[in-house]
């Protein structure tokens, strides 16, 4: 059954009656492991997915800030995760009534390619999703032969015909690189960013050993009939392509240039791909199974491709739910008509191309300009009254930028490197692990260097990757040159600018700033290029001391630790005295702050003076000396005892100069995880007091009530502070605690503070009720679904019942999600194959009452486990 979206109130999907019994895989939970694909039938279906989210991360902290345009999440990675990448790795197939009957993995049916920027970003925020894609991979090459769904990525989608040959070089290695680290294979074909391509990029792609690549139709200008063997056949005559008429059924071979090679080409279906991305067809499973029918020809001797593809994030970010449409389509739909869900190498294996193609001189399946959309304002991406013409002088800018990087590359690597370019090309390994450093260096260096040299070596690599980073294709590709994609292309045009003045004499910022003066923006706040530089993008670089800073001040709060990593730095305390002062403190250290990018360390001293409140006062500066720190930590320490707070803050600055920072200087989200941490100080403070008036006033209340009478707004306000305090100090207990007697006491305790509540007319924080107990119950199914023992099955199995029994009688809204798929798991990984002959036999290690309480859990986490009690001829 597809399901229909929330926000789409129209029905949509297969009838209930229509539903085929067998989709309800065995035991009705996840999806089953793949079948080696049968390809006797001649109609394969291949639905790419173009999966990428441009880097977002500040390039000093190595960490995305908070953007409000995606709330109620932190970012939009978040948000498309929540939305997108998720839902497609766990998709779900529900019954009439709305409960799961299956799990679907969509990557292990979806051909697709994955951003390197945005694997890596997924690899630190959501493992399993990450391990999700990459199984579908290996999950695919088992059912298809050996060929995985996954192609790869020019790495940070770089549009390659505007860039130079050593930067398409770099750019399809690292794409290939990054691939083969993540999926353990070499890759077959790659996204090419906008699938933007011209001949120099087909040369390189082949030299680098690509066998195909995925295009628009429109990007056709001819073909012909290959000749023997697959060689080009140069006495037929070419079939105009222009108007995008050509067949995307089958594979076309397109040769380089000078005859020496060839890359294969598949064009999508441009008009279903389309309907997939811009109309209402996705949201249903048969009319798309039919649309796609359409597309098919009639004769079935014909072996034949349905090719469609479309930004990933359509199937559920930008089209809610329909993640679940194509999971039906995949295991469901498509094959009930007999169609074999295929990837492009698969069907290349088994059908090589017996045409070849003439590609048009430069294009891009975004432009209709060739690649205009990213050099100039050529109409594309624009409309309204804002124009694009700051789009040439930005490229021409970074552009000039680059070469000055380069040749400072070149020069300054020379002495240390064998090969500076081969080196750049190979710095993906160390990229993706740090660990590969005494390899890298030992392949590439000229001789042994030192660390100094090492960092300066480092150091300009990075500069490199940055220069990398600022060409990437999301900065030209909207409205206005100050949407967040412009500002962070130059915000890493900034970094590498300093990076080369760390390792140079040369000061490329002026140059560069008066060269975007050149680019007019379309708000009068800006005015151009410059203006938009020196009020977003210079301030937002950090420096090592305003990191110190940061952990500074957070430690004063937290109470901090010796040692601790900041923003990819890592960092230790050698020292750290702290001395109280009423409300506030003063924090005189030293600390190391360690970068393993670069391998380099900074000794460095610091003094908080915390006053009260938010007022902070510190100072940071490098060691000057055992001897001179010590005079200065005793003159502040002492100090503090003697002076007034004006003439400490002013001692702080007569010491650190210019280096000092307050509260204001904190990094946005420590900023606000600081502010929130010292108001619920506060916060706890007043509860008390609140708490007090509470019960001295508890009668009067109930009297109140009791009479129907007005309560008053202050003794009001008391009852709904000091109810929800108690309520939040239960949860931390409950939190705790593991021993079922006293958690019986507790939940009573939660039981009778909610009942309080009603009686009172009290609106309670259940939503903080509600995460606590979904806390309890994923921990329990966590570990019955992925570190399954059974001497502790009994207890998980128990504690999990309990808690989600309770948060049902107290009618709190969980979020299933999770909770489902750890359950769906336990089901197909751990009792299907120990209860292979059950009910005639007993369950290996799990005794029948326990697999009754197991299956009794399903109706409360709306999951359709008819199945099972069908084996008992019986639902109890």
């Amino acid at each position: 059954m597809t399901p229909t979206p929330p926000s789409d109130p129209a029905p949509s999907g297969i009838p209930a009656e229509q539903y085929p019994p067998s989709a309800h895989h065995d035991q009705g939970a996840t999806s089953p492991r793949p079948k080696v694909a049968k390809v006797d039938s001649n109609v394969f279906v291949t639905l790419h997915g173009h999966f990428y989210q441009p880097p977002r991360e500040h390039p000093c902290l190595d960490v995305i800030e908070r953007q409000p345009g995606a709330a109620p999440f932190h970012d939009w990675n978040e948000r498309i995760l929540a939305e997108c990448y998720r839902p497609n790795a766990f998709a779900r197939i529900l019954d009439e009534d709305g409960q799961v009957l299956q799990i679907v993995n969509n990557y292990e049916y979806l051909s697709f390619n994955f951003g390197a920027t945005l694997l890596t970003w997924l690899e630190r925020h959501d493992v399993e999703v990450y391990r999700r894609i990459l199984e579908a991979d290996k999950l695919s090459a088992e059912r298809l032969q050996g060929y995985g769904n996954g192609i790869a990525q020019v790495y940070n989608h770089v549009i390659l015909p505007l860039a130079n040959d050593r930067d398409k070089r770099t750019q399809i290695r690292w794409g290939i690189a990054d691939f083969r680290y993540r999926f353990g294979r070499d890759p077959l074909g790659m996204w090419l960013a906008e699938a933007a391509i011209d001949q120099a990029t087909v040369k390189a792609l082949v030299t680098e050993g690509i066998r195909f690549i995925i295009l628009a139709p429109t990007q056709a200008e001819a073909y012909r009939p290959l000749g023997a063997e697959g060689s080009a056949q140069t006495n037929s005559s070419w079939r105009d392509a222009s108007n995008g008429q050509i067949d995307p059924r089958h594979p076309y071979r397109c040769f380089t240039a000078d005859g020496t090679g060839y890359l294969d080409v598949f064009f999508y279906d441009g008009p279903i791909s389309g309907d997939l991305g811009f109309s209402d067809l996705v949201y249903n499973s048969a009319r798309m199974a039919d649309r796609l029918a359409g597309a098919m020809d009639p004769d079935p001797k014909r072996t034949q491709l349905v090719s469609c593809a479309t930004d990933g994030e359509t199937f559920g970010h930008h089209k809610r739910g329909v993640e679940r449409t194509i999971a039906y389509g995949f295991v469901s739909e498509f094959p009930q008509r007999g169609w074999t869900v295929t990837n492009y190498s698969h069907f290349l294996s088994l059908n090589p191309p017996q045409w070849e193609v003439k590609l048009k001189p430069v294009t891009a399946w975004s432009c209709s300009h060739g690649v205009g959309r990213w050099t100039r304002d050529c109409g594309c991406g624009g409309g309204g009254a804002w124009h694009q013409r700051w789009r040439q002088p930005l490229r021409q800018s970074l552009n000039w930028l680059r070469d000055q990087l380069d040749r400072i590359f070149s020069a300054q690597t020379h002495p240390y490197l064998k090969d500076p370019w081969r080196a750049r090309d190979a710095y993906i390994d160390v990229i993706l692990d740090r660990e590969q450093l005494p390899a890298f260096w030992g392949t590439h260096q000229r001789r042994p260097l030192s660390a100094p040299e090492q960092t300066e070596v480092l150091r300009l690599l990075e500069m490199q990757r940055f220069g990398q980073l600022m060409f990437t294709s999301c900065g030209w590709f909207f409205e206005e040159i100050s949407r967040p994609e412009g500002v962070q292309i130059l915000r890493y045009a900034a970094r590498a600018i300093e990076l080369a003045g760390e390792v140079s004499s040369l000061s490329l910022e002026p140059e560069f700033v008066s060269r975007l003066s050149l680019a007019p923006s379309n708000v009068a706040q800006f005015r151009d290029g410059a203006e938009l530089y020196r009020q977003l993008v210079r301030p937002a670089l950090i420096s090592l001391t305003q990191i110190a800073a940061q952990f500074a001040i957070t430690s004063v709060v937290v109470q901090s630790h010796r040692q601790g990593n900041v923003y990819g730095y890592d960092i230790e305390h050698l020292d750290r005295e702290r001395r109280g002062m009423g409300p506030g403190s003063l924090v005189v250290g030293r600390l190391l702050l360690h970068s393993p990018r670069t391998q380099e360390t900074h000794d460095l001293i610091y003094a908080v003076l915390h006053l009260s409140g938010w007022d902070f006062h510190c100072g940071v500066m490098a060691f000057p000396g055992r001897r001179q720190f010590e005079d200065l930590k005793q003159e502040l320490l002492q100090g503090s005892r003697r002076l007034s707070s004006p003439a400490l803050v002013m001692a702080i600055g007569n010491h650190f100069g210019s280096q000092t920072f307050d509260l204001s200087h904190l990094f946005g989200d420590d900023r606000q995880r600081l502010m929130q941490s010292m108001t619920q100080e506060t916060l706890d403070r007043l509860g008390e007091t609140y708490r007090q008036i509470y019960l001295d006033n508890y009668s009067i209340l109930f009297g109140l009530r009791q009479d129907n009478l007005p309560v008053p707004e202050e003794l009001q306000a008391a009852a709904q502070i000091a109810l929800n305090q108690r309520l939040r100090s239960c949860l931390r207990s409950l939190q705790t605690e593991d021993d079922l007697a006293t958690i019986e006491d507790m939940t009573g305790e939660l039981r009778a503070i909610l009942d309080e509540a009603e009686q009172l007319g009290c609106h309670l924080r259940r939503f903080e009720a509600a995460e606590t107990l979904n806390d309890l119950i994923h921990q329990n199914l966590w570990q019955i679904a992925h570190d399954f023992d059974p001497t502790h099955f009994a207890h998980h199995l128990q504690a999990a019942t309990y808690w989600l029994q309770l948060a049902h009688d107290l009618r709190l809204h969980l979020p299933l999600d999770q909770l489902q798929e750890f359950y769906l798991a336990c089901l197909e990984q751990h009792l299907s194959p120990r209860c292979t002959t059950w009910p005639q036999q007993e369950c290996q290690d799990i005794s029948t009452p326990q697999l009754l309480q197991v299956l009794r859990l399903g109706p409360l986490l709306d999951v359709n486990v008819q199945s099972w009690w069908d084996r008992l001829g019986d639902r109890p």
